[in-house]
């Protein structure tokens, strides 16, 4: 496999949609595919045309079974060094880069999201769930603790003695228990998974894009600091927006009754 190919890229309207592409081995995340995300997001990014990313995997049985094992034993037998640069702090880089991505991103969870794959839900910044999805953090059965940021992540999204629970006992649990935990904002039929994230998507871009971007900011930058940090940088993100076009548009738009045509400036 091309390296090109390991994570498919496709654009439908304003959406793109990224596909992790190893079927045959559950859509295990390896240093290329890592890399190859990261490459695309960067690309993305810089895009006016994309608005939006939904993330899924390839096949019907994964979303991501997690990092490749095989690979990374690897890097742990070459010693402490080359295994906190080449594992942890890869995979940690990619799933920082999807939690501070300025254009939204929806984790659109197909089937096994262990380790890894759980861990990148936890980054994006909305996910929808298969009924079929299946979620676990099953480092612990190997000797390790997640690292992609399972153990900063999941405790902040569904409490700290509930993330002990599933992080200390490696155990599965199905996608109605991730919406509990607020891991997966919907749980839908396996066959309305894309449409379904699609529609969420879209829902978004109804909307200024600078809005939203500095909404994703707002939250990111605020969620792990102080109350009043966190309103600063709220202040800071509206003062950033009071000059755009996109605002006057918006205020006309509700004044006059009318759709707002915004152009993201």
């Amino acid at each position: 496999m091309q390296s090109n190919d390991i994570v498919r890229f496709e654009q439908q309207d304003r959406i793109a949609v990224l596909t992790l592409n190893r079927p045959e081995k559950l859509n295990a995340i390896n240093y290329a595919m890592n890399d190859r995300l990261l490459a695309l997001l960067d690309k993305i990014e810089g895009d006016e045309s994309i608005g939006a990313i939904v993330l899924t995997g390839a096949g019907e049985r994964a979303f991501s079974a997690g990092g490749d094992i095989p690979q990374f034993s690897h890097s742990i037998r070459r010693g402490t060094d080359e295994a906190v640069r080449d594992f942890c702090r890869r995979g940690q880089a990619m799933t920082a880069r999807i939690e501070a991505f300025p254009k939204p991103v929806i984790a659109a969870v197909n089937g096994i999201a262990y380790g890894g794959g759980c861990e990148i839900t936890e980054a994006a910044h909305l996910a929808v769930a298969s009924d079929q999805a299946v979620f676990a953090k099953p480092e612990i059965n190997i000797g390790i603790p997640p690292t992609f940021g399972g153990t900063q992540r999941l405790p902040r999204l569904a409490g700290r003695k509930r993330a002990l629970e599933l992080l200390l006992t490696g155990e599965s649990f199905g996608p109605h228990r991730a919406q509990e935990l607020g891991l997966v904002n919907r749980v839908v039929p396996h066959a309305d998974l894309l449409p379904a994230a699609f529609d969420l998507a879209n829902q978004i871009l109804r909307h200024s894009p600078l809005t939203a971007s500095r909404i994703l900011s707002a939250v990111t930058r605020g969620i792990n600091t102080t109350i009043d940090e966190g309103l600063l940088i709220e202040r800071e993100q509206f003062a950033r927006m009071c000059t755009t076009q996109d605002v006057l548009e918006g205020l006309e738009a509700w004044i006059e009754r009318r759709t707002p045509l915004y152009t993201g400036q």
